[in-house]
């Protein structure tokens, strides 16, 4: 088939909705279709669409409709459409929901927040990441504690530094932030927490590259959001082996399950201290972690979300020749 994916994302962007679009195209290509990303739809026929993202790519998904009203359209949504845009601005979000014969959610606990009558058609597939291809050896020097995550609202971006003002003065602990400022306010405050906090370090936007670097050197990883919609941060911190403390929120805990060992309370620092503290201190707590990260890692292989891909693709073509 003839496959158009939409996303809001810029072409050069390392905004996770990119990346989840490339990776996708990608896996279609494998399965021997023709896929052409844009970040709107333009009107070019195709035998498909997936619109990445219902409430930003609604006007996109709304052109196609018009354009193929029997044409196959998925839905894949994001941790904003669910957790921001269903309560602010419900219209055009339901509006695209509605029109999609397939929905891809990204963790398992989104289907909690969705109306009933869409659970039929929602189709849960997790973000998938490769392993690193050299051994793991965390600094010897300090204890390192990474956040790979965009400075922005919805990612409580500095949630690890204030933790980490708050752990005994006898840590050795070190805080590494990876990750772009959405504005030159969110850069202004990363550079005066870094005056006024020397555990913390925000080294900015970087390559995939070295983000799998700090992976083979940091020895855990918060990702500390107060919304997310199935973060593939955490698919890569899992397939490289690296222990994670995660905020309790929906989007972490649909990754993690409800048993993992390493969460705490959203927007409680004084608890991710704690935790980062045990992290130093007890030697049995981070194997702990990464021991329950191994077992889910068969879950978040490439294999496993191309297979799942196909699956929503066949889902959705079959959904269209049953209404015709």
């Amino acid at each position: 088939m003839k496959i158009g994916i939409i996303t809001p994302a810029k072409k050069h962007s390392r905004n996770g909705n990119r990346a989840t679009a490339l990776r996708w195209a990608g896996m279609l290509r494998d399965h021997g279709h023709s896929v052409r990303i844009d970040e709107v739809y333009d009107g070019r026929p195709c035998d498909l669409m997936i619109a990445i993202h219902a409430w930003r790519s609604a006007g996109s998904i709304s052109r196609y409709r018009e354009q193929a009203p029997a044409g196959p359209l998925i839905v894949a949504l994001g941790g904003t459409d669910v957790n921001t845009f269903l309560k602010t601005d419900p219209v055009p979000t339901r509006r695209s929901m509605a029109m999609a014969d397939a929905l891809i959610c990204l963790h398992g606990l989104i289907k909690d927040a969705l109306p009933s009558t869409l659970h039929e058609k929602l189709h849960l597939i997790r973000q998938s990441a490769r392993p690193l291809t050299r051994p793991r050896h965390p600094r010897s020097r300090y204890y390192g504690v990474c956040v790979v995550g965009h400075l922005r609202d919805e990612k409580d971006p500095f949630r690890t530094a204030l933790a980490a003002r708050l752990v005994p003065a006898q840590s050795r602990l070190r805080v590494h932030h990876l990750g772009k400022a959405h504005d030159h306010e969110w850069a202004r405050e990363a550079a005066r927490e870094m005056a006024q906090n020397p555990r913390y370090h925000w080294i900015g936007e970087v390559a995939k590259w070295r983000v799998r670097r700090e992976f083979e050197r940091t020895h855990l990883m918060v990702i500390s959001s107060n919304q997310e919609g199935g973060a593939n941060v955490v698919s890569e911190a899992i397939a490289a082996g690296v222990p994670i403390i995660a905020s309790d929120i929906d989007g972490n805990v649909g990754l993690l399950g409800k048993g993992y060992r390493g969460y705490y309370p959203v927007g409680d620092e004084r608890a991710l201290a704690a935790l980062l503290w045990r992290g130093e201190t007890d030697t049995r707590f981070l194997p702990s972690l990464q021991r329950q990260c191994d077992k889910l890692c068969p879950l978040f292989t490439p294999e496993s979300e191309s297979r799942a891909l196909a699956r929503v693709v066949k889902a959705a073509s079959r959904a269209v020749t049953r209404s015709n």
